[in-house]
């Protein structure tokens, strides 16, 4: 996994919250509304919106326990390769350093 699929995932994260508010929002706007069809796909649509939540959740505990299991990875691995470590920050930083002074 590298760092865009977690941006793509926090992206997608937030799209989706961003959808279940407004699919709320629009129940309670058309809770007045009557009619069996209406208050049929009312029903419906906030089944699969507390759906859509447990499954956001699902997503976002997955995403933070790879996260964790990321972030111990790299410990172990400095804690075993310190010396390897501070090399591969140098020369990131190195570049880091080339990229910014040529802008």
């Amino acid at each position: 996994m590298d760092g865009t699929d977690i941006v793509t995932r926090d992206k997608l994260v937030a799209d989706l919250k961003l959808v279940v508010t407004d699919a709320e929002e629009l129940l309670k706007i058309t809770a007045g509304q009557a009619g069996e069809k209406v208050a049929a796909v009312r029903d419906r649509v906030q089944r699969e919106l507390d759906q859509a939540k447990v499954r956001i959740v699902a997503i976002e505990d997955r995403a933070v326990e790879q996260t964790k299991a990321a972030a111990h990875a790299t410990d172990a691995y400095v804690h075993e390769n310190p010396w390897r470590a501070v090399g591969i920050a140098a020369g990131a930083g190195f570049l880091f350093g080339l990229l910014v002074s040529r802008r």
